[in-house]
């Protein structure tokens, strides 16, 4: 497992899926001061592809602090304008064992971009990101797209980069139900999901705002042939698919991953959350639950709590 530190890219390995207060722990990035991935790192995420590991994440060169000349150009305050997407490359078949490099940034036209994750599909490797319009929107932030040629290589040219989703419903935007609101209204965090089942493709993504007590998450399902082309898209519009339970103090939960059982029988999410609804990203903490599929083949989370639960199967 990995997340965000902010100074470093810390890797953690478990026995346990329910339990890391007493995982292994070590740095795998610590990056060089003055670079334009030195400060802010966000998000990081660990992937395994063609056989060597490959670590997605955001960062910025000034601490998340435009100067003046910088944020006048934006509608609103916008200290993350100078965030982008950076690879680290880690040779080998086991990620505990590789040692890491710096690969290269992603091409994302200059402009912000956070969240990033790959998107494998039988046309290719695509790079999907939480994006603005235009480079000192600000708000809103999308759901983006590109081609890839390898883990650390885009080959689209900006005029090819889509927009897959907006933050278009209420529940999207912040405040909740405030449906005229672009400040704040973000599509973030987007993570692939495949139906072992049916092979059904999902995109589950986090909307609103993540420190606060309305972040949630939402649904796009893959259906046509071509994830360049937002109609192949459809989005769940009803509303969040896993979203905050007051009755148990479970709020702001968000910016999900997702994996396997020990024994493979079983699918569970990994998210963040929070107690505490005031105390913005301070109070973020790690928690998995298992989920299961519905009729028609898209997931079906459980409602967030602290348990207890049963472990995972085979642990």
């Amino acid at each position: 497992m990995t997340y965000t530190t902010n100074n470093n890219i810390t890797l953690l390995r478990s026995r346990v899926l329910t339990d890391w207060d007493l995982a292994e722990q070590k740095a795998i990035f610590i990056p060089t001061p003055g670079m334009n991935y030195s400060t802010d790192i966000w998000a990081p995420e660990l992937h395994s592809i063609d056989g060597n590991w490959y670590v997605i994440f955001t960062a910025d060169p000034n601490s998340d602090t435009p100067s003046p000349e910088v944020d006048m150009f934006c509608d609103w305050n916008c200290p993350a304008v100078h965030h982008r997407m950076f690879v680290l490359e880690g040779l080998g078949p086991d990620p505990w064992a590789a040692t890491y490099t710096y690969k290269a940034q992603l091409n994302t036209y200059d402009q912000f971009a956070i969240d990033g994750t790959y998107f494998t599909h039988p046309t290719g490797l695509y790079h999907i990101y939480s994006c603005w319009y235009r480079q000192y929107d600000a708000w809103p932030a999308n759901l983006c797209i590109t081609k890839m040629s390898n883990p650390w290589t885009v080959s689209s040219n900006f005029s090819e980069r889509q927009i897959i989703s907006v933050p278009s419903n209420p529940w999207e935007k912040t405040p909740y139900g405030r449906p005229f609101n672009e400040r704040l209204s973000s599509n973030e965090g987007p993570q692939q999901l495949t139906n072992p089942a049916t092979g059904q493709t999902f995109v589950i993504y986090s909307a609103a705002r993540s420190d606060n007590r309305n972040y949630c998450l939402g649904q796009l399902e893959l259906v046509g042939d071509d994830p360049m082309n937002p109609q192949d898209w459809r989005k769940y519009n009803e509303g969040c698919v896993f979203y905050q339970n007051h009755l148990e103090g479970a709020y702001g939960v968000g910016h999900a991953s997702f994996t396997k059982s020990p024994d493979g029988s079983e699918d569970w999410i990994v998210y963040h959350g929070m107690r505490n609804p005031t105390n913005g990203w301070s109070a973020r903490t790690i928690r998995t639950q298992k989920f299961g599929w519905n009729k028609e083949g898209s997931p079906k989370f459980p409602r967030p709590g602290y348990g207890p639960y049963d472990v995972p199967a085979g642990q």
